[in-house]
């Protein structure tokens, strides 16, 4: 297959541009994008500008809140596909180690989508004589599960810093709710909350305490996908993380009765005494994905 007048071009593409152009294509919206690769949005508009200058063709076309792909793109997605799938296939087999054994990882279910598929890959292709088992949920019981020998790493967002762990970034919350509907208004108001106790569904209830606002429970779930549903469906308002946000979804403020909210760290932890070859390997897997230097 064949793309027009891009033959001068193909020799300055880089697979950083193939692989933005992907996520772009695969969910269409730059900022769900630029959340998966965890990248500003201006980053990836700029990166997705040069795609299109070198290839002297149009790559998108916006509707509504995102964009879809014009005919080249299509053609082009392919391709792409396989150029990044050759690339990472060869790394793998040119780095794959010799290490044996088998590592706990707990991943939170947010990132399911975004970052578990290709950490999986990459560290099965790396360490093929190791076995790693991923628990992938609501991460406030994965201190827990580490002091418990249960897990051997987690990527987990605590209430306040713990020492020894790594910071992979820093997240602002907010109040949502739907665009669609006005639940926002309704009094007493409807929220949706995490079924377990965590800090998160604490710091949502002392916040709408503090503000004198009469609410209601009436959803919960143990997972952020549970709690971005009901935010979707018009039942209910939730505080959720940055990176967690829809289209659909509209960020309530002070203004409208709804405080500020702290930002929520994600951070890196090891179980305590585990320092191996294999374990350092993961971890610096994972702090590269969150852009994050050893």
């Amino acid at each position: 297959m064949s793309l027009p007048n891009i033959s001068h071009a193909t020799a300055r593409l880089d697979s950083d541009l193939l692989r933005t152009f992907l996520q772009v294509s695969s969910t269409g919206s730059f900022s769900k994008a630029a959340g998966r690769i965890f990248r500003s949005q201006s980053a990836v508009s700029l990166q997705m500008k040069q795609l299109e200058q070198l290839l002297g063709q149009t790559l998108f076309e916006r509707h509504g809140r995102g964009v879809c792909l014009t005919p080249v793109a299509e053609r082009l997605r392919p391709v792409a596909l396989q150029v990044v799938s050759l690339l990472d296939q060869t790394a793998a087999e040119l780095h794959a180690s010799s290490l044996r054994g088998s590592l706990r990882l707990g991943i939170p279910d947010e990132y399911a989508d975004s970052l578990l598929p290709s950490l999986i890959a990459q560290f099965a292709c790396a360490n093929p004589g190791v076995e790693l088992a991923v628990r992938c949920s609501f991460s406030a019981g994965f201190p827990q599960a580490l002091a418990a020998d249960e897990l051997d790493i987690a990527v987990h967002a605590p209430s306040s810093a713990i020492a020894g762990s790594t910071l992979l970034r820093r997240e602002k919350t907010f109040w949502v709710a739907s665009r669609h509907h006005r639940v926002h208004e309704q009094n007493p108001l409807p929220i949706a909350l995490f079924d377990r106790d965590c800090w998160w569904r604490e710091s949502a209830l002392t916040s709408l305490d503090a503000s004198g606002r009469e609410y209601r429970e009436v959803f919960s779930s143990e997972s952020v996908s549970g709690i971005a549903a009901a935010v979707a469906a018009g039942v209910a308002v939730a505080l959720m993380g940055e990176d967690s946000l829809r289209e659909e979804f509209m960020r309530l403020t002070p203004q409208q009765g709804f405080p500020a909210m702290a930002e929520s760290t994600l951070v890196l932890q090891v179980r305590d005494g585990l320092d191996s070859a294999l374990s350092r390997a993961l971890c610096e897997l994972i702090r590269a994905a969150f852009g994050v230097g050893s």
